[in-house]
């Protein structure tokens, strides 16, 4: 399976043409072929098909595609304007291939899915197979972009870990708590379609323990809908990849692109501070402020830490172990500190407002802080 990102026809300015599309499309699609092949009966009952598919999709891909690959083939381009390129061409390219996979989808293939049994590819009805390589291609398709698009806005991911794996996952899928379809992210499809979208992201929640045979079950049954549903003289294999494609680029750019920006305000941060061991203290206090922790504010803390251990070389093991944060200690290390502590405020100012608007124990905490540091001038 090609281990660079299909994209022959993708040029850096938005242009190609249709044949070229096609013959992307058919090539990528014969090594899928290949890759079903291979597959037994239980493989694919099992989910187990994913397992493999997630092996050969990044593997080798991750370590030849990292952020230089991309600056390299678009110099000067910002990561929101490549992002947006390429959403659509993958989603380009899911139609296409939904169109040459169109064919599958038929009765006969539900009824199949449910008597599949053998450990030998040869187990593997023909019809059975199609399908599995209209899903593979999806699969491998939205995984990879997904990854492509963390890897445009620096989000470190780590696949050997499991949580970072998990988390590319959840967010390639759009399979936590069916995120994608609320907000109105729907509209941006045509009402026609609305419907069949709706139903494919129902009840879209999976949990880690169950692992990656179960996404593969999972994704099956998803794309089983596909099968049996006419929207009105348009092959729905065609709009429906298209389009489920297209809401999982979208869902990928915000989920990256707002850790991105916290990522970036944790750098900015670390670097403009003249205490950062205080800089740690404060901002974990007005983060505790509400006895609440946000998934921002949790990312926005462990980069903190990192970045000053990094840049600082300071490690701070009392406020590592802290269980409850005492506002008198915070206190009492801001009277110690010597000189201007205006980097400090910004820093509270700041840390608020990465979650949205600072709310009014957080207020209280800030306008505490400015009070105790215009004492000391």
């Amino acid at each position: 399976m090609t281990e660079a990102p299909i994209d022959a026809s993708d040029t850096g300015t938005g242009t190609g043409t249709d044949d070229a599309d096609r013959k992307v499309v058919e090539q990528e699609q014969a090594e899928i072929r290949e890759f079903v092949k291979g597959l037994s009966a239980d493989d694919i009952k099992s989910g187990n098909w994913f397992t493999k598919l997630s092996a050969h999709a990044l593997n080798s891909y991750t370590s030849k595609v990292d952020w230089q690959y991309f600056q390299e083939r678009y110099a000067g381009v910002p990561a929101d304007a490549i992002v947006d390129q390429r959403i659509k061409m993958a989603a380009r390219y899911a139609a296409l291939e939904g169109g040459l996979s169109a064919g599958a989808y038929t009765a006969a293939v539900a009824a199949t899915l449910g008597s599949l049994g053998g450990a030998s590819p040869a187990t593997v009805p023909a019809a059975v197979a199609t399908l599995m390589v209209d899903v593979a291609f999806i699969s491998r398709l939205q995984l990879r972009l997904a990854y492509d698009i963390a890897v445009l806005y620096r989000v470190p991911l780590d696949l050997s870990d499991p949580d970072d794996m998990w988390k590319l996952i959840r967010v390639a899928f759009t399979i936590k708590s069916g995120e994608v379809v609320r907000g109105g992210v729907v509209k941006a499809v045509p009402a026609i379609v609305r419907p069949v979208i709706k139903r494919f992201y129902s009840k879209a929640v999976l949990t880690a323990a169950k692992g990656l045979p179960f996404v593969g079950k999972f994704l099956l049954q998803r794309n089983v809908i596909k099968i049996g549903i006419p929207v009105v003289g348009v092959p729905l294999a065609v709009v429906l990849n298209r389009y489920t494609t297209l809401l999982a680029g979208r869902h990928a750019q915000v989920v990256f692109r707002n850790e991105a920006r916290v990522i970036e305000l944790a750098e900015n941060l670390s670097k403009q501070s003249q205490h950062p061991q205080l800089m740690l203290w404060v901002a974990w206090l007005v983060i505790r402020a509400n006895h609440k922790i946000t998934d921002d504010e949790t990312l926005l803390m462990r980069h903190l830490v990192w970045l000053v251990r990094e840049r600082h070389q300071v490690v701070d093991e009392q406020l590592a172990h802290l269980v409850d944060i005492d506002p008198a200690e915070v206190w009492r290390r801001i009277d110690a500190e010597p000189g201007d502590l205006s980097d400090i405020l910004d820093v509270a100012d700041r840390v608020a407002t990465v979650d949205g608007a600072a709310n009014a124990r957080e207020k209280a905490v800030i306008s505490e802080l400015e009070d105790r540091c215009r004492h000391r001038v």
